[in-house]
Parts: structure tokens; C-alpha cells; sequence
């Protein structure tokens, strides 16, 4: 197979994996607090083929002589776009839209019997009941606990009215009292580019083991006692349906015109095999 064939073949299996993402964010235009994923991509490996014994304008020639062969592209990365989306009123209690970007809800998620933290931008939240009804705990549609700044946020059973303070404050009443049941802990992505997509609308962060980052250099707490979200009220996603078409049509092009390097240099080898 010649160099270009396979340029073109290992540059058509990333532009794939870019359409599949394109394909996700479409898919996902219309799910709550869903943030666009961006693809980047990356130059593979080149050679320096310095077959010029005579190159022009050598005296002022600013690159190196001969000719550059690369081995085609990769996708480099998946970014995070945390831009917030519009906001769309539903007068529920539960319901809480973040306000500035790179915000992030925390909740925990257990898996294969591994607990972790995850991060979402999803604020519909719910009451899910605990120790036989007796106590209830704030959870999202999944059943996930939503995370306070002590934990999980468990609320006495027995309360007339629950509401969402815009500082993330869980206030509760009973009678004509009120009282605070817990608070948000509500995050700041410091490098939301480290954060990685981890299913259900949530991200979670990378090992850290392999990263030159501490924690703290990456995740912060949101300021306390300012508006952070808005009650009653749902973020909707991020995701611009006029430029993901744009965005895929471009990739489907590409891939089209890879693909024709294939054909066209399978015939080209066809006919020098016929040479007499």
C-alpha cells in the first residue's frame, strides 16, 4: 500500500470518531445541562525527505529543504465546552440552574462497588426516601446522592416546604420555622479541558497519579454566599444545531475525499501493473 493510501486510511478512522461525537452533541441538543464536546485533532509523525540537491531561493529560504510526508491525523483531544445554555422556568422546588460558567453540581456515584465523586450540570434534582420513609435524601433522576458541602444532604421527614436558595442553601419548613438543611457544594473547573465525559451527563476528573496537577489546581469551590443558581428553573444544553451540522458536513466531506485517495490510488497501482 502506498504512503498516501495509508495517510488516507488512518486519517478516516479519526474523522469517524469525530463524526460520532458530532453525532452525541446532535443527539444530546435537547437534554438538560448537557455541555458540547469539541474534537481537536493533531498532526501524526512526519518525515523530512531532503531529496533537493539545487533547492530555489535557497539564500532566503526560511523552512528546511525538501519535502515534508506526514502520516496522517489523530484525534488530539475532546473538549469540554462549559458555556451555560439558556434557561427555561419550571417552577419546581428541585429544580436549580447554575449561573456562571465552569460551575458544576457534585454527586456520588457508585459503581462495581466503587464510590466516586462525578460532576454534572444537570440540576433536576429529587427526593429519594430513606431508613423506611423516615428520612429523605437529595438525589438526581438516577438515584445519585447530591453532594453537600458535609456530604450527602439527608432531610428529616416531616417538613411542610423545601426550596433552593440562589446561594445553594436547602432551606426546609416546619410549621412557621425555617431551617437549613444542608448546602450545595457547588464547584468550580479550574481546567475543565482535564475533565473526562463519563456517562449520563456526568464528568468525572483523570487519575491524578498521572497528572502534573493537585486537586486543588483543578477543582475549587464555588464563592460562597453570592448567587450561584437560579431556583425553578433548568439549564437547557449548549449545543448549536447549525454549527454541528456545518461541523459534519465538513468531516463527512473529508472522509469523502480520503476515501477517494484510496480508490484513486488503488487504480493508479492497477494501471502500472498492466505496463508492458
Amino acid at each position: 500500500m502506498s504512503r498516501s493510501m495509508i495517510q488516507a486510511a488512518v486519517t478516516m478512522n479519526q474523522l469517524q470518531s469525530k463524526m460520532d461525537l458530532i453525532s452525541n452533541n446532535m443527539a444530546n441538543s435537547q437534554t438538560t445541562g448537557y455541555k458540547t464536546r469539541q474534537a481537536d485533532f493533531a498532526s501524526l509523525l512526519f518525515q523530512q525527505i531532503d531529496n533537493m540537491t539545487d533547492p530555489a531561493n535557497a539564500d532566503g529560504r526560511l523552512t528546511p529543504d525538501g519535502v515534508r510526508v506526514g502520516s496522517g491525523a489523530k484525534l488530539g483531544s475532546v473538549n469540554i465546552d462549559l458555556t451555560p445554555g439558556s434557561l427555561q422556568e419550571t417552577e419546581r422546588a428541585l429544580d436549580a440552574a447554575l449561573l456562571e460558567k465552569n460551575h458544576l453540581f457534585q454527586i456520588q456515584v457508585t459503581e462495581n462497588d466503587v464510590t466516586e465523586t462525578r460532576y454534572t450540570r444537570d440540576g433536576s434534582f429529587y427526593l429519594s426516601p430513606l431508613n423506611g420513609g423516615e428520612d429523605v435524601m437529595l438525589a438526581t433522576k438516577d438515584g445519585h446522592p447530591v453532594l453537600g458541602e458535609n456530604g450527602p444532604i439527608i432531610i428529616e421527614e416531616g417538613f411542610d416546604a423545601i426550596t433552593i436558595d440562589p446561594d445553594g442553601q436547602i432551606s426546609v419548613q416546619r410549621g412557621n420555622v425555617n431551617e437549613n438543611a444542608g448546602n450545595l457544594a457547588v464547584t468550580e473547573a479550574v481546567r475543565p479541558q482535564l475533565l473526562e465525559a463519563s456517562g449520563d451527563n456526568t464528568f468525572r476528573l483523570p487519575d491524578l497519579d498521572e497528572l502534573a496537577f493537585d486537586f486543588a489546581e483543578i477543582m475549587q469551590p464555588a464563592g460562597q454566599n453570592s448567587e450561584i443558581l437560579r431556583s425553578g428553573a433548568l439549564e437547557q444544553s449548549n449545543v448549536d444545531i447549525g454549527s454541528q451540522m456545518t461541523d459534519l458536513l465538513n468531516a463527512q466531506r473529508s472522509y469523502q475525499f480520503n476515501a477517494r485517495t484510496i480508490s484513486m490510488g488503488d487504480q493508479m497501482m492497477g494501471l502500472v501493473n498492466q505496463l508492458r
